[in-house]
């Protein structure tokens, strides 16, 4: 792997180009050219135009996609056709379950779900899910959030405001008592307290990619949930539900990114709890890191952006490495999280 095009230039995907262009040759595609200057070539281009995808994808080694994941499956579909190693962050089944399909039948990797949640946290879960001889219970919590939150949501949308709405209106597959379900997202609130601040955590769609079917018939509760502030779920449940722009979703997108707009100053929280038996012996282990943004090569880069953008980055180097396998589905909890903090990417996360 030595050449790779890079879909998107927002937030995270010029980052993404920034770190993988330290390795390999990056050309990054988006309809504007981004500001600053990424410090690599940006083909302009309209990411409707299969045409121009069809003729772009096949000169490059692989591709990673950090477009919104309604935009996903053509990308995926032209490099599975041309034997191109494909990566993406997205939270969504549906694209998911359609890229795992292509999966069987590809001669390159295909590789979803290489953002946080889901991403990281399934490779953090599944590391300390290994150190036990019978598993109970593995609870994987993430919250990308504003260090100082105000207003009654507690929230700024530093990710794809298309995303958050649709990991909160699509159903969240669990383990529950031993059997894999699906329940409502935005359920199931819990308060946790890290370090002294009160948080709550709630069921949200996409965040465990395939764990259920890895783990199904080896734990009694296997979830994902999101943290956010006090409150914030009950005013989301009121705004998607009881004025019914669940089915209005442009809309929702318009109203909360201009009510609640990026800020500079996030963190990023990410907590695993896994409990089960160590021989005859109960026990639990835990992970729990706040990150906070970063500088790199001279320019501030918010939490959100440089773990998910070191995460998939960190993926990328595994495969071009040969520490990950070169072709078919590549499962986030099959990721060696010591091999991923090896990675020049991955060493990000030991800051």
């Amino acid at each position: 792997m030595q050449t790779i095009l890079v879909f998107g230039m927002g937030k995270v995907g010029s980052l993404v180009g920034i770190l993988l262009n330290k390795s390999f040759r990056v050309t990054g595609f988006d309809r504007y050219t981004p500001q600053p200057s990424p410090g690599f070539e940006v083909i302009n281009g309209d990411i409707h135009d299969e045409s121009l995808l069809a003729s772009l994808i096949p000169k490059f080694d692989a591709v990673v996609s950090c477009m919104p994941y309604n935009l996903n499956l053509p990308i995926a579909r032209i490099a599975h056709a041309h034997g191109k190693h494909y990566f993406d962050l997205t939270e969504d089944v549906p694209t998911t379950q359609a890229i795992l399909e292509m999966a069987k039948t590809a001669n390159s990797v295909m590789a979803p779900q290489c953002g946080l949640a889901p991403g990281l946290i399934g490779i953090i879960g599944a590391d300390l899910a290994k150190r036990f001889s019978r598993l109970r219970d593995i609870e994987l919590r993430v919250g990308a959030l504003p260090m100082y939150p105000n207003g009654l949501l507690g929230y700024s949308f530093t990710w794809s405001p298309a995303g958050v709405i649709n990991e909160y209106i699509n159903d969240a597959e669990v383990i529950h008592n031993g059997v894999r379900k699906m329940v409502p997202s935005l359920d199931g609130v819990e308060l946790i307290n890290i370090e002294g601040r009160d948080y709550e955590a709630f069921s949200t769609s996409g965040g465990l990619g395939t764990m259920c079917e890895t783990f199904e018939g080896k734990v009694d509760t296997l979830n994902y949930k999101t943290i956010r502030y006090p409150g914030h779920a009950r005013l989301m449940r009121f705004l998607l539900y009881e004025l019914i722009l669940k089915d209005k979703r442009e809309l929702a997108e318009t109203i909360l990114t201009e009510a609640k707009p990026p800020v500079e100053e996030d963190v990023v929280i990410v907590y695993a709890v896994v409990e089960g038996w160590k021989g005859e012996a109960l026990a639990r282990e835990e992970y729990y890191r706040s990150f906070h943004p970063i500088e790199v090569d001279g320019r501030k880069w918010r939490a959100i952006s440089w773990t998910t953008a070191a995460s998939i980055a960190a993926v990328v180097e595994m495969v071009a490495q040969g520490t990950l396998p070169n072709k078919g589905f590549l499962k986030q909890e099959d990721i060696d999280w010591k091999q991923f903090l090896k990675t020049e990417n991955g060493k990000l996360f030991n800051h």
